[in-house]
């Protein structure tokens, strides 16, 4: 190739070159910020992406131009630069432009072990990386005069030539190797996975060896300033004397950097070079506005910073250090919102599985969940009942579960179920209770009967015996396991305050106990946008009177039975308000079919005929009776209440009841009441007339005026087509997007998981619409809901309450359409706070 053919597209790294990230790539671009610190980086050129394209597809570089740059005795490495980071790259090469003269002339000045080493370490990197021969040949033997020969010799007999001294070959070959093994197909689809664009480039960076091998204090290590799991302020890293690169990372001499009294350390044995690394750290994080980890390299008393490169940290340790950074001023609040992603809050809300430790996986599931428990398993609620009894924390481990598995749920640290998907009832429960859940382990077989748990690889497991369940990663572990507790700190509020000062939509909570709504409180919801009411008739005193109001036969006797309720719900409702201290309150009317309240078995149901004094044969033909062929399209929601109105009678003058209690007290509220699975303007009449007849009864009884709001669950695609009408009636709107998807896509939401996967993999849908929204289908019938409903009456409040609305992509849809709210479970509130953020300062409205 004649010299003019040759590239000549590359630049020296100087504070004023023309270096950008796109082109050059994020090393090259952080090397020319710490240049323009006047931190000691040695001497670099860049190469852009253009170039190294080129160079893989058969031109060359100048290479005797480049070395130029490096004086008359060039000793380089060669490092890669792609525009992001966690895109990796190929292997940095280092002492390029070694041979045998400049081996001769450093056994001379630096002892023949330092020559060998340095000589040998070139000699393997060269072999395995740039002529791609057999890595166990080269590997695993230690620098010696003999090493060297032996690798010189098993490189001329695989390459049938001697190894190449002339260092523009040298590097000529290096950059051709880098540049094919970035645009191999295994490159491509390794950093493709990690979200890089298939067009991704990459630059590279040729630099000046800073040795490490030296007669006075010489070696290599790494710096960082906060403690990567933690984000507290905490100097860590290693040095290693007499070796190069990142060594001092794997190799157990490495000494450490702070005085330690388990060993020597960099600070005792050089303290102006520990002094100054301590500069340069603060340095890069004031200008490059982020906690940076240092590469450096000390050679003959002379320190080299060869790199920096962001802390790699966990999300507990993310948003600590973006708190910080904000409190110091070195970047905005706005920032540090925008620098934490809203889903790494859930794993701050509860303890998390210590990524320090080991992990023993014995199955994988769907984290339904997030945070993770250790405790004994326990194959039934009534056996996590008694574990809990005896203080012993269990883990409830069931095919699946159903409403009447609730107080087994309440007395488990985590769940684990066979089946289930994103919305089953153990994720949606789950979350609320804030338990660790991992559903849909398909792969562990479960009996029952025999209290047993067979894992995939035949190991057995029995009732009693400890594991952990990681609902963060939707893995279930061997044994106990370290734990970091929660980290719910000043830095997790402070960052929630500056949240919350951005956001433009409501942010409610889905709660149902007095429990639930605390914890909503706690993480700084709005209000509560959703109290399903049924959870609290689960009580075992609760139930009892609950199955004798299913078993009257008129409705003077289900109104008697229902009186032993009121005052359960009326305290209910009146802890509701108190802990919610006038926020809004949205409290759900009855929903469920009755059937979900009588038990299942016939030793159950004998043991109901007891309690009821009616004979079996009654009791049975009733049950059965009650029976549906398809429960959730049934009896059920507003059908109950116009078919059997006592209930709902019950149920608002209870809330009536609680909110002048609360008047009393000084604290008025304004109760908003909703009717469920509404599906024609006739059933919200035919229930409003009720309630407001006894709203007005009960202000005549207590001589105290309240006021209500009345709106309507929108869960049926008829509901949401025929929300103008709906909304004469109604202050609000709910959209219920758990039914509202089932409804629309005709699918279960408790049995899509069987083949959701399948679906999504093969294009059917482009996400599990029960988890993610479907923007396209269901989000049409919301916009439908919204414009007619609006259209009909201009201040109808808005907004979603199915499990969708703690997710990001749901907020951004809500925002967009005019919602007033969403409400989400109580510990996706933080989350939903966080996202809501980041759109109103990426995307002002």
């Amino acid at each position: 190739m004649q010299k003019h053919d040759l590239l000549t597209d590359f630049t020296t790294i100087t504070p004023s070159a023309r270096i950008t990230t796109p082109s050059h790539g994020w090393r090259a671009k952080c090397l020319q910020r710490l240049v323009r610190l006047d931190l000691p980086v040695p001497g670099t050129v860049a190469l852009p992406a253009a170039t190294v394209r080129a160079i893989a597809s058969g031109q060359m570089v100048d290479c005797p131009a480049i070395l130029a740059h490096f004086g008359s005795d060039p000793l380089i490495s060669v490092r890669p630069s792609p525009e992001n980071p966690d895109w990796g790259g190929p292997a940095t090469i280092l002492n390029i432009g070694f041979n045998a003269a400049r081996h001769a002339r450093l056994a001379e000045t630096h002892g023949q072990a330092a020559a060998d080493a340095l000589y040998l370490r070139f000699v393997q990197g060269y072999a395995i990386h740039v002529a791609r021969l057999d890595p166990d040949m080269f590997e695993g033997v230690e620098p010696s005069a003999q090493s060297l020969r032996d690798a010189l010799r098993s490189y001329q007999s695989e390459m049938d030539e001697a190894f190449p001294e002339d260092p523009a070959r040298q590097l000529a070959d290096v950059l051709r190797s880098m540049a094919r093994a970035w645009e191999g197909t295994t490159a491509r689809l390794l950093r493709q996975a990690k979200g890089a664009p298939a067009e991704a480039a990459l630059g590279l960076v040729v630099q000046q060896m800073a040795q490490g091998i030296g007669q006075g204090i010489s070696g290599s290590g790494v710096m960082q300033f906060v403690d990567p799991v933690t984000g507290d302020p905490l100097i860590k890293g290693r040095y290693l004397g007499q070796s190069q690169g990142r060594d001092a990372l794997s190799k157990t001499e490495a000494i450490y950097l702070t005085r330690d009294k388990r060993g020597p350390s960099l600070e005792d044995l050089a303290p102006e070079i520990f002094a100054a690394l301590t500069r340069h750290g603060a340095i890069c994080r004031q200008k490059l506005r982020e906690e940076m980890q240092i590469e450096f390299t000390i050679e003959d008393g002379h320190l080299s910073v060869l790199d920096a490169v962001k802390v790699a940290r966990s999300s507990r340790a993310g948003l600590k250090i973006a708190v910080a950074l904000a409190k110091d001023g070195v970047i905005t609040p706005e920032e540090a919102v925008l620098r934490v992603e809203p889903r790494a809050l859930s794993e701050l809300l509860h303890p998390q599985v210590d990524p320090r430790g080991a992990r023993d996986v014995f199955v994988r599931g769907i984290a339904a969940s997030p945070g993770a428990a250790t405790g004994r398993i326990a194959f039934s609620s009534q056996a996590a009942q008694a574990f809990a009894a005896r203080g012993e924390p269990c883990v409830l481990v069931r095919r699946e579960t159903a409403p009447e598995d609730i107080r087994g749920m309440h007395s488990a640290v985590a769940v684990l179920t066979e089946r289930g998907g994103m919305t089953s009832h153990a994720a949606v429960i789950g979350r609320g209770l804030g338990l660790p859940c991992i559903v849909g382990a398909s792969d562990i077989r479960l009996d029952t009967k025999d209290k047993k748990l067979v894992a995939r690889d035949g190991r057995l497991f029995r009732e009693g015996d400890i594991i952990t369940v990681d609902g963060t990663t939707g893995e279930a572990l061997v044994g106990a396991t370290d734990m970091l507790p929660p980290a719910q700190d000043d830095a997790f509020r402070q960052l929630l305050a500056w949240a919350d000062g951005f956001r433009d939509i409501g942010i409610r909570a889905n709660a149902d106990t007095p429990t639930d709504a605390q914890t909503a409180r706690d993480f700084g919801a709005q209000g509560i946008g959703l109290c399903r009411t049924e959870h609290m008739f689960f009580d075992e005193d609760r139930l009892v009177a609950m199955r004798e109001m299913i078993f009257a036969d008129t409705p003077a006797d289900r109104a008697a039975a229902l009186t032993r309720l009121l005052p359960m719900q009326r305290a209910d409702f009146g802890q509701l308000f108190e802990i919610m201290s006038g926020l809004p309150v949205c409290i759900r009317l009855f929903d469920p079919p009755l059937h979900e309240f009588l038990p299942h078995s016939r030793e159950g149901l004998r043991e109901l005929a007891e309690a009821l004094d009616r004979p079996l044969s009654e009791v049975t033909r009733r049950a059965e009776a009650l029976a549906e062929f398809n429960p959730m399209l049934g009896m059920r929601g507003v059908r109950l209440g116009v078919v059997l109105p006592e209930i709902y009678d019950m149920q608002a003058r209870a809330i009536f009841e609680a909110t002048v209690e609360s008047v009393r007290k000084g604290a008025p509220v304004v109760p908003e009441i909703m009717i469920p699975l509404v599906s024609a303007r006739r059933e919200v009449e035919l229930v409003k007339g009720r309630i407001d007849a006894l709203a007005a009864a009960v202000r005549s009884k207590t001589g105290v005026a309240f006021d209500y709001r009345l709106g309507v669950m929108v869960e049926t695609p008829r509901a949401a087509l025929r929300a103008g009408e709906i909304a004469q009636h109604a202050a609000f709107l709910s959209f219920g997007t758990n039914d509202l998807t089932q409804m629309t896509y005709g699918l279960s939401r408790d049995d899509a998981g069987r083949f959701m996967n399948t679906y999504v993999q093969q294009g059917v849908f482009p996400e599990d619409p029960f988890h993610i929204l479907d923007v396209d289908g269901v989000g049409e019938l919301l916009l439908i809901g919204a414009e007619r409903g609006r259209a009909t009456r201009a201040d109808l409040t808005l907004s979603i309450c199915g499990e969708h609305g703690g997710n990001p992509e749901s907020i951004a849809f809500c925002r967009k359409a005019g919602f007033d709210y969403v409400s989400c479970s109580p510990y996706r509130v933080p989350l939903a706070r966080l996202a809501a953020a980041h759109l109103a300062l990426t995307d002002p409205r």
